[in-house]
């Protein structure tokens, strides 16, 4: 008889406890989901994925924002109609934990790097929630206001701050963007399958993305963000032949996709990046720069009224021609779209005029712009409770949400980013950081530029990769002359 006094007797007994104790809870566990099923709630058949979730947020914080990161595109937007909300499925819920677990660690335990904290590009975010959360506190509508800056959060903490540290490790950059490209390949395959059963007409190619996208700009900015990226992975000696070849397979993919979304903001964003990337290839002075655009500025002050006259001749519409359908981008007399773009921004200046310090809080254009419609400058498509949609700009939507400041900030944050990127790629070590450094920024560029026509940070689809990729620049420039490469995100 063993002696229940000894350690081996207790052990023993202690060992039989937790297998009985793991017998007792899976019956239970059975005996519950029979009920449930048999009263037609599936609900608890969750519970043990929750379980494991729910154990990898405390200890691989880095594996949960990988999974974000993969689920990001297949996400599907549920509108919630009773509260007037969307909330995209499985991404938000699982954004949401990983900010109140940074908020927790940031509380208990405290080991957050401080020199992120201290960076030039995250003091410039730090600036830009703090007056998101002031003109909150001023804002037309609160309620819309705080859940704005609350859904800003959850994009920023996961893929800002904790981003950084995951992307110390170099390697966790590339995973990132494969994870995030192939269900994003999916996507376009899903897209251009269902685009096929319309014949490939225009029309049908501003909604054939859905449910993943709400239509086509959204998902022709984010192709366009990751178009670089795969052209540097694909041209670049620094991998190796089996890389080269299926990031040349996906690059070939994404140009078909970006053809077939019919999205001229991104075809224009595209063909000014390669701009930008002759800029920074033959290492242009910036006086030259400041030069060039002032030059162009003066120019268009001087003739902007014979600038207007010939674009207002300009009647050609949307086509499903490709020649036709980029000239229809400067048609600003009969393209109910370019016109409806206009219409928000003038309303958004309109609104800017009457609040332009703290503006009318965030999140509430859409609530807000119809009393400053004008009757001339309505469209088709636009409507009296002015209630589709947002600013269709990064830049003129904040100006009218946050008053002068918060355009400002929007615009210092892009500034500091550029800067950085070229600096890093510059001082680069490493061939694979320059080559990193280089598309990563230039992606980001893709959509800065895209941002003049269409905002899309609001959305789990864009922002996940847009910070991510401002924050994989980041981690460059701290962390890129550094010997030490564990992160520590999963501690």
């Amino acid at each position: 008889m063993p002696n229940i006094l000894s350690g081996t007797g207790i052990s023993g007994y202690v060992e039989r406890y937790k297998v009985m104790l793991v017998y007792i809870i899976s019956l239970a566990y059975i005996l519950l989901n029979a009920y449930m099923i048999y009263k037609d709630i599936y609900y608890t058949l969750a519970i043990p994925v929750l379980l494991v979730l729910l154990y990898f947020y405390f200890t691989r914080l880095d594996w949960i924002l990988f999974l974000i990161a993969f689920t990001t595109p297949i996400a599907v937007n549920m509108v919630q109609y009773e509260l007037g909300a969307g909330i995209s499925i499985p991404t938000e819920p699982l954004l949401f934990g990983v900010f109140l677990i940074f908020v927790l660690k940031l509380f208990y335990k405290n080991d957050f790097d401080g020199k992120i904290w201290t960076h030039p590009v995250s003091i410039i975010v730090l600036v830009s929630l703090i007056w998101m959360f002031i003109t909150s506190l001023t804002s037309q509508i609160p309620l819309v206001s705080f859940k704005f800056l609350l859904a800003r959060l959850w994009f920023v903490i996961p893929f800002y701050f904790l981003a950084i540290l995951l992307f110390r490790k170099t390697s966790n950059i590339r995973v990132f963007i494969w994870l995030y490209s192939i269900p994003l390949m999916g996507v376009i395959f899903y897209t251009i399958a269902h685009h096929s059963t319309f014949g490939f007409e225009e029309e049908a190619g501003h909604w054939v993305m859905e449910p993943f996208y709400n239509d086509h700009t959204a998902y022709g900015a984010v192709l366009a963000l990751f178009l670089p990226v795969f052209v540097g992975f694909t041209f670049s000696k620094v991998y190796g032949k089996t890389t080269r070849f299926f990031a040349f397979m996906i690059l070939v993919i994404l140009l078909v996709a970006l053809y077939l979304s019919f999205c001229r903001a991104a075809w224009i964003s595209i063909v000014a990046t390669l701009m930008v990337y002759f800029v920074i290839l033959f290492r242009i002075k910036f006086k030259w720069i400041v030069l060039i655009t002032g030059g162009l500025l003066i120019f268009f002050f001087l003739f902007q009224q014979q600038i207007w006259d010939v674009l207002e001749r300009n009647k050609q519409g949307t086509s499903g021609d490709f020649t036709e359908h980029v000239q229809s981008i400067t048609n600003i007399s009969t393209d109910d779209s370019n016109l409806e773009r206009i219409n928000r921004w003038q309303s958004a200046f309109r609104m800017f005029s009457e609040r332009p310090v703290l503006g009318f809080g965030p999140g509430t254009y859409q609530f807000e712009y119809a009393p400053f419609q004008l009757s001339k400058e309505k469209t088709l498509i636009s409507t009296n409770a002015g209630d589709r949609g947002n600013a269709h700009s990064e830049f003129i939507g904040p100006l009218s949400e946050e008053g002068l400041p918060g355009m400002l900030i929007m615009l210092t944050l892009i500034i500091m980013v550029v800067v950085y990127g070229i600096k890093i790629h510059k001082q680069a070590k490493t061939p694979e950081t320059r080559l990193i450094s280089l598309t990563v920024l230039l992606g980001l560029i893709t959509y800065f530029l895209h941002g003049t026509l269409n905002n899309f940070l609001d959305t789990d689809k864009a922002s996940v990769p847009v910070w991510a990729f401002i924050a994989m620049l980041v981690a460059l420039d701290m962390y890129q002359n550094k010997t030490e490469e564990q992160s520590s995100v999963g501690s």
